[in-house]
């Protein structure tokens, strides 16, 4: 795994918490330590923006331990090209290397993802992120690697909480496991489209094809550069981030080995 790049500072968010939303951030922050789950009816009659929820999301992250600046690791994503992109900053103490094993993390859930994780070559200042297309994304990244999100959730509803309260829970996340990074510049003209990627949880193998939703990795980047520089924020070079399912949502029990291949570009695996 590369070490993590220098934050950059940015402008704070510009939505103002009221004591709900703090008392929500709080509770949140409990479960993230392994207090419990957090009952969502307050929180659906509070969280009513996508502006709100993404401040939620940014004061959990400072809660959580975190220096002001840019995070050096995200999710991002969608489930097409025509839906909106969703994005997320990861805690770094659960972000590890291929091999690691997870049981000391307070996880409630082992939902796993076999994704594609990008790092960022050069910084991205705002103006650049606002003009950044899909055309020109793939040249502002130096290298990939097979990472596998374990997907997470504080809310009591687990899978069923709404959208925006996802939001506000860092998109659900609970850890990201990155394989070896390798350069990017052969995957530039890559067929994502039939890409193969193998799940192995147990003794059980998922096979999927092109199963990408937004078609290609590099998608993602236009919109999570402006999310991250919309409050006049550099984004620094070596940024990471991981780009969505292949393989849907599939769930992993306690003591399971989970491996994740992409053929032709690398491998992850963990144990819980």
């Amino acid at each position: 795994m590369s070490s993590a790049p220098h934050p950059t500072h940015a402008h704070p968010t510009s939505l103002k918490l009221s004591e709900a939303d703090e008392a929500i951030v709080q509770s949140l922050l409990r479960a993230h330590q392994g207090g419990p789950a957090v009952d969502e009816q307050v929180a659906k009659a509070g969280i009513t923006s996508l502006e709100q929820a993404y401040a939620l999301q940014e004061r959990l992250y400072a809660a959580l331990g975190h220096a002001p600046g840019v995070p050096p690791y995200w999710k991002s994503g969608g489930p097409s090209r025509s839906d909106p992109m969703r994005h997320a900053p990861l805690p770094v103490a659960g972000v590890r290397p291929s091999g690691s094993s997870l049981g000391a993390l307070p996880l409630r859930h082992r939902w796993v993802e076999a994704e594609i994780a990008l790092r960022l070559g050069q910084a991205v200042t705002p103006d650049a992120a606002w003009r950044l297309t899909p055309e020109d994304a793939p040249a502002l990244v130096d290298a990939l690697c097979v990472s596998i999100e374990l997907v997470d959730t504080r809310w009591a509803a687990g899978r069923a909480v709404p959208p925006l309260l996802k939001l506000a829970d860092l998109q659900v996340h609970g850890a990201l496991v990155l394989g070896e990074f390798r350069p990017f510049a052969p995957f530039k003209s890559h067929d994502w489209a039939g890409q193969e990627c193998q799940v192995r949880i147990g003794t059980q193998v998922r096979a999927f094809r092109g199963s990408l939703g937004v078609g290609d990795p590099t998608w993602v980047l236009p919109d999570w550069l402006r999310h991250l520089s919309r409050h006049g924020a550099t984004v620094p070079a070596g940024t990471v981030v991981s780009t969505g399912t292949w393989c849907g949502l599939l769930d992993a029990q306690v003591g399971d080995e989970v491996s994740v291949e992409f053929p032709g570009v690398g491998m992850t695996a963990l144990r819980f």
